[in-house]
């Protein structure tokens, strides 16, 4: 490394006897009588020598001047006499007007210099350039004042200019510059020196270039417009005022002959009518045999002293100040493509690639009706401008705007305060360009409003060059007028939402019916606020679906440009809605969780014993005969059925987040649609300009894959797999038939599901060869029918039972729950088991006779449900004598399990996916977070399932597997 490494020495770091040589990149040291030269980089002799040879850098011989000729020639050569003095430099000097001669006109070196005069007589009207050596011609405005090339009092002298004193001229101008970011206020050296002569040359001579550089100072001033103010624009104004004579160009009332359009007319409310009164008379579209996608913006370009440089088109990035390829810098002016830039620049570059200003006035060329090339004016919109006391360029209100014409990239010149050869002590550069571009609404053709290029300048006070940076951005927007899409929203979700109201009030009342419970407490608020909050997270997700959804097909697919996506400061009302809904939709979620993981369940057992064994009594020693014991395993099996079938769902997770997140991101590339450009391509050049995310866009992607892809799942799984491999919800209940066990479900105080699987063989606990007989005569219908009507299949029902069945159950049950568990089994004495064993049979024959309607007085009725109530998923009968068994045509006990609740889990999962997506925009973390989130709710819901079952049961928790 030590042998790698080099000082590092600049050029201006040598000392004033020492060059920079370039082949060793450091300082090195000067002959004798030899100092550095103006560029630094090799010697010359010092005043008083002359050079004998020179072959660069120090390799310069010095020899000293005799005293009689003491000067050195302009070339350094030679020794001459110097009649009227010397320079600092030691090279001979000649007053003004008079230029200096060394060589005869053959070329011979005289030994004493000569200073002419130059004749500024009126045939000659001759002065000395500013070299000083030769005659021109002098300034036409000293022919025209003094008929001579002097200007002598009373006339004034300013900026090499010459001009009566009686004459009417413009008031005198201030040639100060304030940088309004900075606080400071400097007297500008280029103001100084060209500022008056600029005003009284345009005012009185009508000079184009005057008046364009008295434009440009005023530009340079950040437009600013004061009535009590002469600076360059206050200057500007008098005079346009002033020579309304002169007619007006183009039919345009602001822009004066012979002046420069500043601006669009102070007038309140202007700039509105100049944005929205007229359509820019060209259309655009995005497909088709007429597609047209380009801007085709240029630029009539002026140097600071007010020439006319060219015309430039705005291709190829004059106004991007971010380095990019040509490619991605043109992706700019491709209608439709939202473009944005943005990077950061040293000033050391500024200072070194923009040494001159150069002023810009922007142009949107059209073909007119007749074919032939026009242009349309882009107004400027100055976030900077400065002491103006009707206008404020800030907001959204046009009705206080005041817009412009010209402005410049980079001003290094203003801000000079002495010597224009010096560098500048502060710069403004035009740190935020955004061209903003409106459509036309209600119009499918690709209308626009005239383009607006909003610019904010950043002031720059210069102390280190080489490690000061600014950070510049450019963009072009597009956006329409989004007010009639929110009214819509908003009425949406009004209606939407009142009617969510009212279903969670037939929610609420539901409830209430199933809970036995007719009175309104803060129990059936708080339940009622919480089915509003699942019903208004639906609302949400169905108006921001439905808006996602139709801005990535209408944007997309569209022809003729008919509407634009809202810019990501219109997307805030649309991001809320998608939180409100998630937000909502957790606590729906959660809500349902706890609902499934509290409910109470019990197996009832119909097998009865068969025969008698002979059984040991303890402590007595005697052996009495007693009813053989039914065997636990088909219960057993039965719970570990249920735990099972707990979390299945009608899609698989797993592969519903693997292929949307194929689709968006692996192989396909849907995630290219939520771009911010016209383009449906789902392949992009990775050397092509890609455009910022919509996040409207990214939502309506991946909602549509999601819904897409689900109800794909759905379809396969009911009408194949259910069909052919295997539906386990109804494989449950015909395994509950052949176990000869029935499931009894409350998941309300007094509603809940019936399974009914008694066995129509009268027992199933039996061995290989019977049971094989038992489901042939089955299936060959040699036996009765499997459901609780005789004569009927249906096994499956909604039960509704009365208060005084949900008491004696609450009773029994009481007794079941006070202690169980393992620990207890293994610690606990023995009459706390049989207890429990008591109170499990005690419930086994209990309910087991009410099926059988033993107890008339709590005996139930089957019937169907109403329309109505299959409807609204609520029961209009209250079960006061007698509890209610509805015909359950489906599998509607599933609503307990993940199974039934699949379109909650279904939004929940899009709307975290979404989220998730929204806050990091990667598709990839989003899919990789939600499989994680399905994969801890399942673990959870399995968890605390399994022990509630075990709980409600009996069912040793250990036998869960």
């Amino acid at each position: 490394a030590r042998a790698s490494s080099v000082p590092f020495q600049r050029p201006a770091a040598c000392a004033t006897d020492r060059y920079f040589d370039s082949s060793r990149l450091a300082c090195a040291p000067c002959g004798a009588h030899q100092r550095q030269s103006a560029g630094g980089s090799s010697c010359v002799c010092e005043p008083g020598y002359r050079m004998v040879s020179s072959n660069g850098g120090f390799s310069v011989t010095c020899e000293k001047c005799p005293e009689n000729m003491s000067g050195v020639t302009q070339d350094g050569w030679n020794c001459i006499t110097c009649p009227k003095g010397l320079t600092l430099e030691g090279k001979c000097k000649c007053p003004n007007n008079e230029i200096l001669v060394e060589r005869s006109i053959d070329g011979i070196l005289l030994n004493e210099a000569l200073c002419i005069h130059c004749n500024g007589s009126e045939q000659s009207f001759s002065a000395s350039d500013a070299s000083g050596s030769r005659c021109v011609r002098c300034e036409k405005t000293f022919i025209h004042v003094s008929k001579s090339c002097d200007c002598s009092s009373p006339n004034i002298l300013t900026g090499g200019l010459c001009f009566f004193a009686q004459e009417s001229l413009p008031p005198k101008g201030v040639a100060t510059v304030r940088f309004a970011q900075l606080g400071i206020t400097l007297t500008s050296a280029w103001f100084l020196k060209n500022l008056q002569s600029s005003a009284f040359a345009c005012w009185l001579y009508s000079n184009v270039t005057a008046c364009q550089a008295l434009g440009n100072m005023c530009v340079m001033n950040m437009n600013s417009l004061s009535s009590s103010s002469t600076d360059a624009c206050g200057i500007f104004q008098y005079i346009f005022i002033g020579t309304a004579r002169l007619g007006i160009v183009h039919s345009i009332a602001y822009w004066r002959h012979n002046l420069p359009w500043l601006y669009y007319g102070d007038q309140p409310g202007l700039a509105s009518q100049v944005l929205e009164k007229n359509h820019f008379p060209t259309t655009f579209s995005f497909k088709g045999r007429d597609k047209d996608v380009r801007l085709q913006f240029i630029a009539a370009s002026f140097d600071a002293a007010g020439n006319f440089l060219k015309w430039q088109s705005l291709e190829g990035g004059i106004l991007q100040l971010c380095p990019d390829t040509e490619t991605k810098l043109d992706a700019a002016y491709t209608f439709g493509t939202t473009y944005k830039q943005s990077c950061k620049i040293s000033v050391s570059k500024i200072l070194l690639d923009f040494a001159n200003p150069i002023f810009y006035d922007l142009f949107l060329e059209y073909n007119g009706d007749n074919g032939q090339p026009h242009l349309w004016a882009v107004p400027v919109l100055n976030l900077n401008l400065q002491y103006n006391e009707k206008f404020v360029n800030q907001g959204s209100n046009m009705n206080n705007w005041l817009l412009t014409r010209r402005f410049f990239l980079v001003d290094t010149l203003s801000g000079k305060e002495t010597d224009l050869g010096k560098p500048p002590r502060v710069i403004r550069i035009a740190s935020e360009i955004t061209i903003s571009i409106r459509l036309v609404s209600h119009m499918q053709k690709g209308t626009i409003y005239p383009p607006l290029i909003t610019i904010a300048y950043t002031d720059v006070l210069v102390q280190n060059p080489e490690t000061q940076s600014v950070m510049v951005s450019f963009s072009v927007s597009y956006e329409m007028d989004q007010s009639e899409a929110r009214i819509q929203t908003d009425v949406a979700l009004g209606v939407l939402g009142g009617l969510a109201v009212l279903w969670s009030l037939l929610k609420t009342a539901g409830w209430k019916r199933r809970t036995g419970s007719s009175i309104i407490d803060l129990q059936t608020v708080f339940k009622f606020l919480l089915f509003y909050a699942g019903d208004l997270a639906n609302v949400f997700f169905i108006i921001t679906v439905g808006t996602g959804i139709y801005w990535l097909v209408f944007f997309k697919a569209q022809q003729f440009v008919s509407v634009l996506l809202p810019l990501p400061s219109q997307e805030e009302d649309f991001v809320t809605y998608i939180a409100c809904a998630f937000s909502l939709k957790a606590l729906q979620f959660l809500q349902l969780l706890i609902s499934q993981l509290t409910i109470d369940i019990f197996f009832i057992d119909w097998e009865r014993p068969k025969g008698k064994v002979l059984k040991a009594v303890e402590g007595e020693g005697v052996i009495k005969s007693a009813a053989a014991p039914v065997s636990i395993w088909r219960t057993y099996f039965i719970a570990n059925e249920w735990n099972e079938i707990q979390t299945v769902r009608k899609i698989n997770p797993l592969f519903q987040v693997l292929a949307v997140l194929f689709f968006l991101e692996v192989v396909v590339g849907f995630s290219n649609l939520a771009l911010m450009d016209a383009s449906s391509s789902l392949t992009r050049s990775s050397e092509s300009y890609v455009a910022p995310w919509s996040r409207i866009l990214r939502f309506g992607v991946s909602v549509a894959l999601w819904i897409a892809i689900a109800i794909l799942q759905v379809i396969f799984f009911s009408v194949f797999y259910e069909r052919f491999v295997e539906d386990k919800i109804s494989q449950f209940v015909d395994l509950c038939c052949v176990s000869n066990i029935s499931v009894f479900l409350l998941s309300h105080n007094c509603f809940g599901y019936y399974i009914h699987g008694r066995s129509v063989h009268g027992h199933a606990d039996t061995n290989m060869e019977e049971m094989n007989m038992n489901l042939k005569r089955e299936a060959e219908n040699l036996c009765s029918q499997r459901g609780l009507l005789p004569n009927t299949d249906g096994q499956t029902f909604q039960i509704s039972i009365s208060r005084k069945m949900r008491l004696h159950y609450d009773w029994i049950h009481e007794t079941l729950t006070r202690k169980r568990g393992p620990a207890r089994l293994l610690d606990s004495s023995s009459n706390t088991f049989e207890q429990s064993t008591r109170a499990y049979n005690t419930m086994n024959k209990f309910l087991s006779s009410f099926i059988d309607h033993v107890h008339k007085e709590m005996d139930y009725i089957v019937k169907d449900k109403l329309l109505l109530e299959r409807i609204l998923r609520m029961e209009f009968m209250e079960p006061i004598e007698k509890s209610i068994f509805y015909n359950d045509e489906g599998h509607s006990f599933s609503d307990v399990l993940y199974y039934g609740n699949e379109t909650t889990l279904l939004i929940f999962d899009i709307l975290f996916f979404s989220v998730v997506d929204l806050a990091s925009r990667s598709f990839v973390l989003a899919a990789i977070l939600t499989y994680l989130q399905q994969e801890i709710f399942k673990f959870i819901r399995n968890t605390l399932g399994q022990k509630n079952l075990a709980s409600k049961t009996l069912v040793d928790e250990r036998f869960l597997i």
